[in-house]
């Protein structure tokens, strides 16, 4: 009779993510720390700004779009005011 090893690997957690055609759990082991393994996005999220490697030129950085957002409502603010004048 063979006599079966523990493997550490068995006892680990196990991803939580869901399949939208079964509707049954990954099953893979999880990452240790996280809920989901390395193939559902454990390890995601990139570096912001120029940490990043396909930073450019900051154009599309969160405090630019911010301050873009912030002059467009000024701009349809004047112009409600202007329309509300005439």
């Amino acid at each position: 009779m063979k006599k079966t090893q523990d493997n550490p690997m068995q006892r680990a957690p196990r991803c939580s993510a869901k399949s939208k055609r079964s509707g049954k759990r990954c099953q893979a082991p999880a990452v240790r720390g996280k809920h989901i393994c390395r193939m559902h996005g454990a390890f995601s999220g990139a570096p912001r700004g120029t940490a990043h490697g396909q930073y450019r030129h900051g154009r599309y950085t969160c405090e630019a779009i911010a301050s873009r957002r912030q002059l467009a409502e000024l701009i349809q603010e004047a112009r409600r005011t202007i329309d509300a004048l005439i």
